[in-house]
This record gives structure tokens, C-alpha cells and sequence, in this order.
């Protein structure tokens, strides 16, 4: 069993930015395999980013180059640096890790 708890999203103008984390407990192996979504409203649950077997980021094209996915192994925590947010990434963003998922933490960018 996995258990993973989002924090820090909120409401923030555009071109602002926030600081996702994800905290990790149960059985988990690496914390690479832990991962980010989105949701928007009316909209299907997207991937944001992640990592590769071998631990390098990657993103999904909308937000290359402005946020950033780190780690920390000792803690089990991933973060999400989101930088120069726009309004479209507004959603409810989910902590994903094998087939468990987090209870989502809601980012607003306001325009």
C-alpha cells in the first residue's frame, strides 16, 4: 500500500508560481516512479511530468521550461517548481505513483 499526500497549490495571477510537493509513504521503491497529473475542468486527467528509469525529468510539452520536477530519495518527496503560470494550467494537480494517486491539490491561475 501507497499512500500520497499532495500540498502547496492555491491561487495565484499569471505569471506567478508555486511549489508542489508530494510526500510518499508505504511500500515505495523509488521515488522515480512517482509522477504528476493534471485535471482540468471538464477536461481528462492529463500527465505533467515525471521521470525516466534512469532519473532524468521529463514534461509534457505545454510546460517545458517552466516548471521543474525534483526529488528528494531520503524523504520520499517529489516537487513541482511551477514557474510563469498561465490561466490554461489551472486544475486539480494529482501525486501519482504505481496505481495509487494522491487526493489532488487544486491550483487557480487568475488572469
Amino acid at each position: 500500500q501507497v499512500q500520497l499526500v499532495e500540498s502547496g497549490g492555491g491561487l495565484v495571477q499569471a505569471g506567478g508560481s508555486l511549489t508542489l510537493s508530494c510526500a510518499a509513504s508505504g511500500r515505495i521503491f523509488s521515488v522515480n516512479q512517482m509522477d504528476w497529473y493534471r485535471q482540468a475542468p471538464g477536461k481528462q486527467r492529463e500527465w505533467v511530468s515525471g521521470f525516466t528509469k534512469d532519473g532524468a525529468a521529463m514534461y509534457t510539452d505545454s510546460v517545458k521550461g517552466r516548471f521543474t520536477i525534483s526529488r528528494d530519495n531520503a524523504k520520499n518527496t517529489v516537487n513541482l517548481q511551477m514557474n510563469s503560470l498561465k490561466s490554461e494550467d489551472t486544475a486539480v494537480y494529482y501525486c501519482h505513483a504505481y496505481s495509487f494517486w494522491g487526493q489532488g491539490t487544486q491550483v487557480t491561475v487568475s488572469s
